[in-house]
């Protein structure tokens, strides 16, 4: 939910209907779209996670049905389409949670990256508690005392330890580095995707027992299931530098826009749209929600919010 040393999310909700491809692996594919120069045609890298794919999916749906592009979407992992999008493989990453070594390597050094800007949404990942666990143990909250509650989070697949649930083992995170650096008697068990992290937490509240897990703002799913944050060591510029010897909390973290270089120079309406494209957290969640909870396919979701929200994206057509 890399967004390096950050935790990378995922899900496979709804993510045949977004990609036409299912959940495959695409690292190495490429949309027969991508980097036409000259025609009216887009390719998104879309990232595996629900609010991902809700920024694509009104995106998608504005370029064709206001301006008249064909739009073509590819699955990729996070750090993988740093490279697809160099190459010109796809077009642009609307959603980057932080990745500075691909930042300099790609924009700094290489320039076949540019920047697109501000998405408007801030991320945020931690380790958060049920809000109905933290009301009767209002200490959880401090790291300093998860010892004292390790029992209280032991699963079957923890190891006789307290439990600390992440999502795909496929992805970069802090967690373990933290439970080892903060002397926490925990293991860190992955769920093996956004979906399957999402299900477990669901059937954790519906029986009302503890659990412990990494999660992440935005995300409808606060909606659905109340989680308070435990505080972990502040965060300080750099403390994460070294991914062995982290052992403060992850920042909060503008999310960013990312183009092909040569896309951003000579993609027209679309390059200039894609620029402009920021909205809200919450209009995020709103589309999200359809999408995982409303089991709204993502042109469905889409539609709907563009319908109600005229206002909103007017503002990021080209003038």
């Amino acid at each position: 939910m890399a967004r390096t040393r950050l935790v990378a999310l995922a899900t496979t909700v709804a993510l045949t209907a977004l990609t036409g491809c299912g959940a495959a692996d695409m690292t190495r594919q490429t949309s027969p779209y991508a980097d036409a120069e000259g025609s009216r045609t887009v390719t998104l890298s879309v990232q595996s996670w629900v609010g991902a794919q809700a920024n694509v999916a009104v995106a998608q749906y504005l370029l064709e049905h206001e301006l008249g592009y064909r739009v073509d979407t590819v699955q990729i992992d996070e750090v993988p389409a740093w490279d697809a999008l160099s190459q010109g493989r796809v077009d642009a990453i609307l959603e980057d949670w932080g990745h500075p070594d691909q930042e300099k390597r790609y924009i700094d050094d290489k320039g076949t990256i540019e920047r697109g800007g501000d998405l408007g949404v801030t991320g945020h990942i931690g380790w958060f508690v049920p809000t109905y666990f933290a009301a009767k143990h209002p200490d959880v909250t401090d790291w300093k005392n998860l010892n004292k509650y390790a029992d209280a989070f032991r699963t079957a697949e923890s190891g006789g330890k307290g439990q600390l649930m992440d999502g795909s083992p496929s992805y970069v995170t802090n967690d373990k580095a933290l439970v080892d650096n903060l002397g926490l008697d925990y293991q860190v068990v992955f769920a093996g995707s956004e979906a399957a992290q999402i299900t477990q937490i669901k059937q954790f509240a519906a029986e009302k027992k503890p659990f412990l897990t990494y999660w992440y703002k935005p995300q409808w799913l606060f909606e659905k299931v109340p989680m308070t944050e435990v505080k972990l060591p502040a965060y300080m510029e750099g403390c994460d530098a070294d991914p062995e010897k982290v052992a403060c909390a992850y920042p909060h973290t503008p999310l960013q826009k990312f183009l092909n270089g040569r896309f951003a120079k000579g993609g027209g309406d679309a390059a200039a749209f894609l620029n402009k494209f920021r909205w809200t957290t919450d209009m995020q969640n709103d589309v999200a929600l359809m999408i995982a909870e409303q089991k709204l396919s993502p042109q469905e979701a889409a539609a709907r919010w563009v319908k109600d929200n005229e206002s909103t994206w007017r503002a990021w057509l080209p003038s």
